[in-house]
């Protein structure tokens, strides 16, 4: 038994949630590898909506064990609020869900400091959620950070804290003009979740490791998406971390060996939150339908998401970056309430034709979309459970996307309801 990433094409929101727990009810395990709760995933079961920001969605399937590996950064008075949240409401959560002893824990520092840059940047503001996700993952990377298992000794705590705080409480009186932080009451704030934590605490990559050699199904649950990549993203207006398949095997703690689906998931039109190049954003009235139908509003921040058609160059390559060997179409169900529909084939870039995407950041912001037409069916396919019941013109759009990216089509969402979902369970 090999694992399964889901993760997006695009700029996230396209539905991963949805996919991971449609699939769930063969999984065993459900893995996080990245982000932190900048991401928002929303499951609906029957007539209740669940909405998690760290947790793995596969939390809302019984029996299911879920994971938060060493790539996610956490902040635990999140963790905390997700736990009492699902708990409250009949899920089981303490005894299925296990955070990595590495993960990086995000700290009110963290979240200050990223709110007073996106402010000083002004109008090239990048556009992040303010969460304090970047400013954690710096200090991962420069070795500064603090650690989950961190929590459990108060004497490198303490000491790791101190020297963090030399720099950032230069940074937060010297620039922005506000008061420091003390060792002493961010040790205090952070042994307060110490009960909460104990027992979830493990090796969650050895944990997936054991799973797979005892052939248990594992799913690899990525947040944000792959044009969102530090590395592969519209940079610099990215995330801070590889939300991408090679970034679940090194924040799941997984050898790609074991890697044996990769399903890529996509809207059936493209949204983006926050600044950055969208070739395809629509500012008409067509623009404004996706957004109302849709209920196109961020699950994390309640920003109204950029909505326009979409984009197959851009998905194309993300498809190639990730390898996907599965599809899954999200949000279909939203073009019955157009007329016509567009799918961009290529760019035009200074009046010349672009088949491919554009590496250079000055050229996708001169990117043009080429657009093919496809007619609207104009009815409800929330009821279709098989392909063949979909309307001819929704059967010919799904096909050209699949034909397009090369990969098959695992899951086609018809509705937001669990059960409002064409699965194809054969793997490719």
């Amino acid at each position: 038994m090999s694992a399964t990433v889901i993760l997006g094409l695009a700029w996230g929101d396209e539905g991963k949630g949805r996919v991971c727990d449609a699939l769930a009810a063969d999984a065993r395990y459900v893995a996080r590898y990245s982000g932190g709760n900048n991401a928002g995933h929303t499951i609906r079961v029957g007539k209740e909506e669940f909405v998690v920001h760290l947790i793995p969605s596969g939390i809302v399937r019984a029996g299911v064990l879920c994971t938060i590996g060493n790539g996610v950064v956490v902040n635990p008075e999140v963790l905390a609020e997700e736990v009492e949240e699902l708990e409250s409401r009949g899920i089981e959560v303490r005894g299925r869900l296990k955070v990595d002893g590495r993960a990086h824990l995000i700290l009110p520092y963290h979240t200050q400091l990223d709110g007073y840059r996106e402010k000083a940047l002004g109008k090239a503001k990048i556009g992040t959620t303010n969460r304090g996700i970047g400013p954690t993952y710096e200090d991962k990377i420069a070795r500064v950070g603090i650690r989950v298992q961190d929590v459990f000794d108060e004497g490198i705590l303490r000491q790791k804290l101190e020297a963090a705080l030399r720099e950032k409480n230069s940074a937060i009186v010297n620039v922005y003009g506000e008061e420091p932080y003390t060792a002493d009451e961010l040790v205090s704030y952070l042994l307060s979740f110490r009960e909460l934590l104990e027992p979830m605490v493990a090796d969650t990559g050895g944990l997936l490791r054991d799973a797979l050699g005892r052939e248990e199904p594992v799913l690899l649950e990525g947040a944000q998406a792959t044009l969102l990549d530090n590395d592969f993203g519209t940079y610099p207006f990215v995330t801070s971390s590889n939300p991408s398949a090679g970034g679940a095997c090194v924040g799941a703690g997984i050898p790609p060996t074991l890697l044996d689906e990769v399903i890529g998931v996509t809207k059936a039109y493209t949204t983006r939150v926050g600044d950055g190049p969208f070739p395809t954003e629509l500012f008409d009235e067509t623009g404004e339908i996706l957004r109302r139908v849709g209920n196109e509003y961020g699950a994390t921040t309640g920003r109204p998401r950029r909505c326009g058609w979409l984009d197959l160059v851009a998905v194309k390559f993300s498809a190639s970056v990730n390898g996907i060997n599965g599809l899954a179409l999200t949000m279909l169900d939203v073009l019955s309430a157009v007329e016509e529909i567009k799918v961009c084939v290529g760019y035009e870039i200074d009046g010349k034709r672009v088949d491919g995407f554009p590496m250079h950041q000055t050229d996708l912001h001169h990117a043009c979309p080429v657009h093919e037409t496809f007619p609207g069916w104009g009815v409800d396919v929330t009821g279709c459970r098989r392909r063949e019941e979909l309307p001819e013109e929704a059967r010919d759009f799904v096909g050209f996307v699949e034909a397009e990216l090369g990969a098959p089509l695992r899951m086609i969402s018809v509705g937001p309801e669990r059960d409002q979902a064409i699965v194809e369970r054969v793997k490719a």
